[in-house]
């Protein structure tokens, strides 16, 4: 069997969930089970919400937001889903989005991560997105992206 990759998607760039949900996209077309799970998004709309449930139950999506101190919690409970998600096999291909924003917030630490990585399933694809990629993760992954800005062309 095809040992699976981590790859991050990161930058100060526009585009890269969508970048991720692509991949989840090709993957859905290969007949494999995907999840997506957001962090820090907020409310979305409707509209995007009602697509992406039409690609259920091979496409999962679940949202963990940060509105309130309470919240918080509900992110942590949304990283521990996640990592149960990776050590379990439940999909083909995990999409953490925003996992590196987490990070970077400080909700989740470093070595969080590291104990998901080292316990994930291994013929899983993972990918994770989010601005800023951590060095010390760099062992860890087989890809990186980096999408950045360069110009808003409407000056």
């Amino acid at each position: 069997m095809k040992r699976g990759n981590v790859e991050v998607i990161c930058g100060e760039g526009l585009g890269k969930p969508s970048l991720a949900l692509g991949k989840g996209l090709s993957a859905l077309m290969e007949h494999k089970r995907v999840i997506m799970i957001q962090f820090l998004k907020g409310c979305s709309p409707k509209d995007e919400q009602e697509i992406l449930e039409r690609l259920e139950p091979d496409f999962k999506v679940f949202r963990f937001e940060e509105e309130k101190a309470e919240e918080l919690i509900n992110i942590r409970n949304g990283f521990n889903f996640a990592r149960k998600v990776a050590a379990t096999g439940e999909c083909d291909v995990l999409i953490l989005d925003e996992v590196l924003g987490i990070i970077d917030q400080n909700i989740i630490t470093l070595e969080d991560v590291e104990k998901l990585l080292e316990a994930k399933e291994e013929d899983l694809n993972l990918v994770m997105t989010g601005k800023v990629f951590p060095e010390k993760l760099k062992p860890y992954v087989d890809a990186i992206s980096r999408i950045e800005y360069i110009q808003d062309l409407q000056d």
